[in-house]
């Protein structure tokens, strides 16, 4: 079967097409500027060809989806022969609310449900919708299956997911913790159950989600019990641009002394706070590491909040899980940032945890494996995240 798999944000369109007879992509790029001037196309023939950029103008989702199907089926770098060897697409949506445990076959129905969820997603569903609704205008007949961030989350229980607010706000508004990065926590936790030659249902473990966003999970027999992300993508981690856990009261503190309305204080929690508003430098992390620790004082010390709080949570998940098995790293900066890691796991022996620094060194770019010394009672793993992989996989399930 051949499933494509779409994440439509507001002004770009992921994409990658896989031949799942053998899980092999055969093609994937990316749609930039949506509905903005200078709109570019990336493609790749399969998964490490040569990449093209063809700059188009991309109005909308729709003629950006339209510009991937012509480019999958026309001119030498083509992978189909027409879209009808097309089987199914399976779409990456933010949130599913507490209406979704599992990824389902998209239908009226569920996507009315995703337009409930718009008021818990604002900036995801709306364009994520726009996918769905673009592949029905183009392709009507082709089947289409969405895949929830917040499903994977969906086993925790309610001491974990329950605010400690009047409980009227859950009641009426499902106000509550809802997390994010699922397909991801799932897809490492599978794959760490695999290199450790264990079935997933004997473990404990704790992945460590770390991007532009981060996230933690504490994963019991491969159910996710607690996650670091709360009802929006803004609690948890220290991120990039995000603030993360704060004080509910410097909030309505910082609005009262600078006369900040509601969406400048969000934009301020959301776009300027975490790295980037503790270093005034970047918010990414390479920026931050280079020459470290030799770099300026404010680059030094985001770095180390970042990781204290890594830390911090990889203790707290160790008690919620009475125990760990192995903690797994992914996403751009836990694949490839040997200095945080080192940062995160350095002293925490008594935990069952001894670093192996010269393999941590070389573990990035695309690496999988164990970091840890061979007398580490808990495992370090390093394993590249997959999430279209899962969402291929969890098309193929919904649509047979």
């Amino acid at each position: 079967m051949k499933i494509l798999v779409l994440n439509c944000g507001s002004s770009s369109i992921k994409y990658q097409l896989f031949d799942m007879t053998t899980t092999t992509v055969l093609a994937k790029g990316l749609v930039q500027r949506v509905g903005m001037a200078g709109s570019t196309i990336d493609y790749r023939k399969g998964d490490a060809g040569k990449k093209k950029v063809y700059e188009c103008d991309v109005l909308d989702h729709k003629i950006g989806i339209a510009k991937i199907f012509e480019l999958l089926t026309t001119g030498e770098e083509a992978v189909l022969k027409s879209l009808k060897e097309l089987d199914a697409v399976g779409h990456r949506i933010v949130h599913g609310g507490d209406k979704f445990s599992s990824s389902v076959l998209l239908t009226d129905e569920v996507k009315k449900a995703i337009r409930d969820c718009i008021v818990f997603a604002p900036l995801h569903n709306p364009p994520n919708l726009k996918g769905v609704e673009a592949v029905e205008d183009i392709l009507p007949t082709i089947r289409q299956v969405a895949v929830f961030d917040t499903a994977f989350h969906q086993t925790m229980k309610p001491e974990a997911y329950i605010y400690a607010i009047p409980y009227m706000f859950y009641e009426k508004h499902r106000i509550r913790r809802y997390g994010f990065h699922g397909t991801s926590h799932r897809y490492v936790a599978s794959r760490a159950a695999q290199l450790l030659g264990r079935p997933l249902n004997e473990l404990k473990l704790i992945t460590v989600h770390l991007g532009n966003g981060c996230s933690i999970c504490a994963i019991d027999k491969g159910q996710s019990v607690d996650t670091s992300m709360g009802h929006t993508p803004l609690e948890g981690l220290a991120m990039g641009t995000r603030c993360g856990d704060l004080d509910p009261a410097l909030i309505l503190h910082i609005m009262k002394q600078y006369e900040l309305t509601i969406p400048e204080m969000d934009n301020l929690l959301n776009k300027h706070s975490g790295v980037l508003g503790i270093s005034q430098i970047s918010s990414d992390l390479r920026d931050l590491e280079e020459d470290w620790p030799n770099k300026s004082e404010r680059a030094n010390l985001a770095l180390d909040v970042y990781s204290h709080r890594i830390k911090k949570y990889i203790g707290a998940y160790m008690a919620v899980l009475n125990g760990c098995d192995a903690v797994i790293w992914t996403a751009g900066v836990g694949e490839n940032s040997p200095i945080v890691r080192s940062i995160v796991h350095r002293d925490m022996s008594w935990l069952g945890i001894k670093l192996d620094f010269e393999k941590n060194e070389v573990t990035w770019r695309g690496a999988e494996g164990d970091i840890t010394t061979p007398d580490s009672k808990v495992k370090v793993l390093v394993i590249p995240t997959n999430e279209e992989l899962v969402i291929a996989q969890d098309t193929i399930e919904c649509v047979s």
